[in-house]
């Protein structure tokens, strides 16, 4: 992923949160038939502020972007981190009687909420990385 500071690691970990989370309510979905199937999802606002730690430091601190050179005019990658979401079943739904608890008004609301989250962090990924496309054109032009 192109990245032009912190706020585009805590971007990428939205949106593989987001991923996984789609991935996850899809198979609650897949699996309403199944006896004893209890749905599962990921705790998404814990990941966030996990990155958010990481990413920026402590929360009352100024964030600070420190510019890293392995040599003059090289930058290097960010260091990736990869956060393991924590998977949990969601309960608190009447089970049916062969024990399947995954209410289907509940996946689809779920399933549309997480789709318009991920098409947001998109939109504000592409405007960022439109930004800076800019700049950099305007550089050319003088």
């Amino acid at each position: 992923m192109f990245s032009i500071g912190p706020a585009d690691g805590f971007i990428e970990a939205a949106l593989n949160a987001r991923a996984i989370r789609q991935d996850l309510i899809s198979s609650n979905i897949a699996n309403i038939a199944t006896p004893g199937y209890r749905p599962r999802d990921i705790h998404f606002e814990g990941v966030l502020a996990q990155q958010a730690q990481q990413q920026f430091g402590h929360a009352n601190a100024r964030a600070k972007l420190p510019l890293a050179q392995s040599a003059p005019g090289h930058l290097q990658p960010p260091e990736q981190r990869a956060q393991k979401p924590v998977l949990f079943y969601r309960d608190g739904h009447m089970a049916r009687n062969d024990g399947n608890s995954v209410d289907l008004d509940v996946e689809s609301s779920e399933l549309a909420k997480n789709g318009v989250m991920y098409e947001a962090l998109t939109a504000i990924y592409q405007k960022r990385r439109a930004i800076f496309h800019a700049v950099i054109d305007s550089g050319r032009n003088l």
